[in-house]
C-alpha cells in the first residue's frame, strides 16, 4: 500500500485543481494556509484518518466550531483529490446563532462616524470606499468592478467564482463617484486605485479603516471591511423582509449563509419585548394566561 505522505507536488497538484475548478483566490489561499497547519502537524507522518481525527480534537480545544470547520474544510477537500476517502472526517455541528455579539455589531450610528472620521482626516477615498460598499453590500474584492462606466450608468457588472450578478448604485453614489474621479483625472476604469493606478489592496484598506476607528473612536473589532457588508444585508432585511432578494443581492447561493448576514444583536429584540407590554403589575385587574 502506497505511503500517504502529503508533498510539495501533491500540494502543487490540488492547487492546479482548484484553480480550474474556478474556485476563488482568496478560498485558495485560505486553503493554502489551512493545508499548512496541518502538514505541520503531520510532521511528516503519513496520512491516517486516526491523526486527522486527532488533529480535529486539537483544533476544537483552540478555535471556535465555525473555524476549526474552515481547517476542515481545506482537509477533506484534498483528502478527496487524492483519492483517500476513508480519511475524511465529519464537521462539527454549529448550533445556530439568534443574535451576533454586541461589541461586533457595526450600527448606523459607528458607520456615519467612521465616515465622517474619514472626513475629518482628510482620506476622502476612504470615506467614499466605505460609503460604496455599504450602500451596495458588495464584496471588497468586487470594488475593481466600481469604475467610472458603472458610475454613468448607475449600474455594475460583479463575477465570483463563475457567477455574475447585477450590482445597483444609487444615484447619489453615482454622483459622488463620479464626482471623485473627476477631481483624481481618472477618465475610465477602476476608481477605487492606487496613486500608480493599481487596485487597492484588501490589507491596506483594513489597516486604513482600523486607524479611522481609533480616531471615530470606535472598538477595533467591530471595524472591517466585511462588516459594512453585514450593515448593507441588516439594513435592506429591515426595509424589505425579502431574504431570497437579499441573497441574490449579495450573491449567496444559500439562503442560510443570509440570514447570518442579517443577525442583529438582541438590543432591538428587548426593545421590542418592552414594547409588547406584557407585564402586568396589578394582579386583581387583568390575568393573562399563557
Amino acid at each position: 500500500m502506497q505511503r500517504r505522505i502529503i508533498d510539495e507536488e501533491l500540494l502543487a497538484g490540488y492547487e492546479s485543481w482548484l484553480y480550474e475548478n474556478e474556485k476563488g483566490k482568496g478560498t485558495i489561499k485560505r486553503y493554502r494556509a489551512c493545508l499548512a497547519r496541518f502538514v505541520r502537524f503531520l510532521g511528516g507522518k503519513p496520512v491516517s484518518k486516526d491523526l486527522v481525527i486527532r488533529w480535529k480534537e486539537m483544533l476544537k480545544e483552540e478555535l471556535s466550531p465555525s473555524t476549526v470547520n474552515g481547517f476542515l474544510a481545506a482537509v477533506n477537500s484534498l483528502l478527496r483529490y487524492a483519492g483517500w476517502e476513508d480519511c475524511v472526517v465529519k464537521f462539527l455541528k454549529v448550533k445556530y446563532r439568534l443574535f451576533c455579539q454586541e461589541e461586533k455589531e457595526l450600527t448606523r450610528e459607528d458607520y456615519r462616524r467612521l465616515v465622517l472620521a474619514a472626513k475629518a482626516e482628510g482620506n476622502e477615498r476612504l470615506a467614499l470606499l466605505i460609503q460604496t460598499v455599504c450602500a451596495t453590500g458588495i464584496r471588497i474584492s468586487e470594488l475593481g468592478n466600481i469604475t467610472v462606466e458603472a458610475a454613468r450608468r448607475k449600474t455594475a457588472l460583479a463575477d465570483c467564482k463563475g457567477k455574475v450578478r447585477q450590482i445597483f448604485l444609487p444615484a447619489g453614489l453615482c454622483e459622488l463617484l463620479l464626482e471623485y474621479a473627476k477631481k483624481r483625472n481618472i477618465h475610465e476604469g477602476m476608481i477605487f486605485i492606487t496613486r500608480n493606478g493599481r487596485k487597492l489592496d484588501r490589507s491596506n484598506i483594513w489597516r486604513d479603516m482600523k486607524r479611522t476607528a481609533a480616531l471615530a473612536g470606535l472598538g477595533q473589532e467591530k471595524v472591517f471591511p466585511h462588516n459594512l457588508r453585514h450593515l448593507f444585508a441588516r439594513s435592506f432585511y429591515s426595509q424589505e423582509k425579502d431574504m431570497l432578494r437579499l441573497a441574490d443581492l449579495l450573491g449567496h447561493s444559500s439562503i442560510a449563509t443570509t440570514r447570518i448576514y442579517t443577525m442583529e444583536s438582541g438590543e432591538n429584540h428587548a426593545r421590542q419585548l418592552e414594547k409588547m407590554d406584557l407585564i402586568i403589575d396589578d394582579y386583581n385587574k387583568m390575568y393573562i394566561l399563557l
